[in-house]
């Protein structure tokens, strides 16, 4: 069976997807000369020169939804300028669900693309490049993918696991692959809920590719494209370069591709006729969707159609069946064409009126206080549900705790919410209107009452929308504290130390300019008692004996302490200190839009790291998977120690930041971190969902 649309090689970064087939390096696929070699000129170079200046590497930060998020990513593919003005064919499963494309351009330079539009069906995207300042760029022309013969010589060429201008070299070895119905349905190839092979007939070669290729070009040996590279199954297959620029055409004009639908469900038919010589054409009619054109036209299943708008039927094997639907998606929508059928041994004139087919899936979106992904109903996706309109959203996905996950019943993917308040819900934006209503100008959840479809049954829950707000901890009652850091004295250190009878703590650590240091005590002294009382601890359970005998002091205190020093044993008075805040206890900001956490730094934080009291930032403690903060590279205790070249002093100036950052929909924003011993600047570059 085909491999999946994404393919991430073990050991690269989390976050990084390949797509799935394209084609591989200039130095893969062809013996390379030795290093230090001449080389002379091949029959490959005038192809390469003409094709490598519109070739395009794409970096696509892409997103998916689950668990009630969307979660975004880095995707890696490739592309092929087709016009001048810089628009760029590549795959749907690359770019279709792009929120920012970068473009890397033969000459390493990187310009950045918008989406123009995407289809699913046949796995086709198109971007436009939008450079700074105006440019002209070189395209490549398609060729007649028709024309291509078994056999041929072809050259695919892409960015394979992302190394850019790379060409591999193969010949056409099936000018109509499908995937085998008998695999069964579940090796169809789908993307966004479609079959791909529906209307696709790939072209197979042999010629290597590999992750990162996906939406690079295969072409012939005059540098037209013929196909754009797309899967891997068992040999490589393209989708047809004719096909392709059909739909890629349709996207530039009008950005979307307009289908029509007829309401039949066809396959192959039988293989024997059963002695009836004129069923030996014709495509069998499986079933019949119920208020469709095709219903409405008195079609049947197991009817024969032999001819639709004028041109015969023939549909004997798997590899007939997609130019059969690529003929009945182009038919013109709305207007009534002939058509013939076979039934009970007569033929039937009919005609039948298509509608316009529609998307299968609509986008998702996130819905932050529901803690849901969610997406419209379309026509075809109601009609799957057997829902009788397109009223309501569908739930796809819902954060584990959120408030959709914890109500009682919780939603579920596959629910249908209808209803808030006894408010109906049509469409996402409905939804997401009615929850800004229902949520602003509040500090915590609000309840409210959702009714929400399950399959036949209707439900009522109360969901309690929003999210708590990160409050200041508050300080816990400061309590006398001897600045060090100990670890007990058990009994076989005490015998390793050849004092056997020895009970106590030794010292870790003794925290620079504090009174324990004032006092003279070094990291490696015992503390064997406090004011005269032994201490008894022995063993790792015993770990609280000296805090608890010290809380029975105040702040300010002076204890005298036995302390065992290799052979001697010091009494030492010490000044209780008052205990700092504990890192728990340290104000916490969390962002929503970059999607991570950082808190103040605590008196423990800049001793840990060997800060000095001076250092000033905030540390970051959590950063979502999935999120902008992650694809931009911060990290879990990272020091934010300025954002865009503003200092940040702690979190109240990082929440200050980040607000105007948010309200300004900057493209790009620059963190100076620090991180160990370094210092970076990471660059966040998200898109913003209004």
């Amino acid at each position: 069976m085909a491999l999946p649309a994404w393919f991430t090689p073990p050991g690269l970064p989390r976050g990084i997807r390949w797509g799935l087939v394209l084609a591989a390096g200039l130095a893969g696929g062809c013996a390379g000369p030795r290093p230090g070699a001449a080389r002379g000129p091949t029959e490959l170079d005038p192809v390469i020169a003409k094709v490598r200046p519109g070739l395009v590497r794409l970096r696509v930060v892409t997103t998916d939804y689950n668990e009630g998020r969307e979660v975004k990513s880095q995707a890696v593919g490739s592309g092929a300028i087709i016009s001048r003005d810089g628009y760029i064919i590549s795959n749907h499963h690359v770019a279709g669900h792009a929120v920012r494309i970068f473009c890397t351009l033969w000459n390493r330079e990187e310009v950045e693309a918008e989406l123009v539009g995407t289809d699913a069906l046949t796995d086709i995207s198109v971007l436009k490049l939008k450079p700074a300042k105006p440019m002209e760029f070189t395209p490549v022309a398609f060729g007649d993918s028709d024309a291509l013969r078994v056999g041929e010589p072809v050259l695919a060429l892409g960015s394979p696991m992302a190394l850019s201008q790379s060409v591999t070299r193969g010949i056409v070895s099936n000018t109509e692959m499908v995937m085998p119905r008998f695999f069964g349905p579940q090796a169809r190839f789908r993307l966004d809920g479609e079959d791909v092979g529906a209307l696709v007939k790939w072209i197979g070669h042999d010629a290597p590719i590999y992750g990162g290729n996906s939406g690079g070009p295969l072409v012939n040996l005059r540098g037209e494209i013929v196909g754009i590279n797309e899967i891997k199954f068992g040999l490589s297959g393209a989708i047809p370069g004719n096909l392709a620029r059909s739909v890629a055409a349709e996207l530039i004009a009008q950005g979307r591709v307009r289908r029509s639908w007829l309401g039949v469900d066809v396959q192959p038919r039988f293989k024997r006729a059963g002695g009836d010589p004129a069923a030996e054409r014709g495509v069998l009619i499986a079933g019949v969707w119920p208020d469709s054109p095709a219903a409405a036209a008195g079609l049947a299943a197991g009817d024969l159609l032999v001819a639709l708008a004028g041109r015969p039927v023939d549909v004997r094997f798997e590899e007939q069946l997609p130019d059969f639907m690529r003929l009945a998606s182009a038919l013109p929508i709305g207007q009534a064409v002939p058509v013939v059928v076979r039934r009970d041994g007569r033929e039937l004139s009919l005609e039948i009126t298509p509608v316009e087919r529609g998307e299968l899936w609509a986008r998702q979106r996130e819905i932050k206080p529901w803690g849901v992904t969610a997406r419209n109903l379309t026509w075809l996706s109601a009609r799957e549900l057997k829902r009788p309109d397109t009223n309501g959203v569908v739930i796809t996905s819902v954060r584990p705790g959120g408030p959709a996950g914890s109500a009682k019943p919780a939603l579920a993917p596959g629910d249908v919410l209808v209803a808030v308040n006894h408010s109906p819900v049509r469409h996402l934006q409905e939804l997401v209107e009615l929850t800004h209503r229902l949520t602003q100008d509040q500090s915590g959840p609000v309840p409210v009452l959702a009714a929400f479809e399950r399959k036949d049954q209707r439900f009522l829950t109360l969901v309690p929308l929003g999210s708590e707000e990160l409050r200041d901890p508050g300080r816990e009652a400061a309590k006398a504290w001897l600045p060090v850091e100990t670890q007990v004295l058990t009994r076989p250190l005490a015998r390793a130390l050849g004092r056997p009878e020895l009970r106590g703590f030794y010292l870790t650590r003794v925290y620079p300019g504090s009174t324990a240091e004032k006092a003279g005590l070094r990291v490696g002294d015992l503390i064997l008692a406090v004011n005269g009382e032994p201490l008894t601890a022995s063993g790792a359970e015993h770990q609280d004996e000296l805090a608890s005998l010290l809380r029975q002091y105040d702040v300010g205190d002076t204890v005298e302490l036995t302390v065992g020093r290799g052979q001697t044993t010091l009494k030492l008075s010490v000044e209780l200190a008052r205990s700092p805040r504990l890192p728990r206890e340290m104000r916490t900001y969390r962002n929503e839009e970059f999607e991570f956490t950082a808190r103040d730094l605590s008196f423990f934080d800049r001793a840990e790291r060997q800060w000095p009291a001076t250092q000033s930032g905030a540390l970051v403690i959590e950063v979502k998977p999935g999120s902008w903060a992650e694809l931009g590279a911060l990290a879990v205790d990272d020091l934010i120690v300025a954002v865009d070249g503003r200092p940040v002093r702690d979190v109240d100036e990082l929440r200050r930041q980040m607000e105007e950052i948010t309200a300004a929909r900057k493209t790009a924003v620059v963190l100076q971190v620090r991180r160990g011993i370094h210092a970076k600047f990471l660059e966040l570059e998200p898109n913003w969902n209004d």
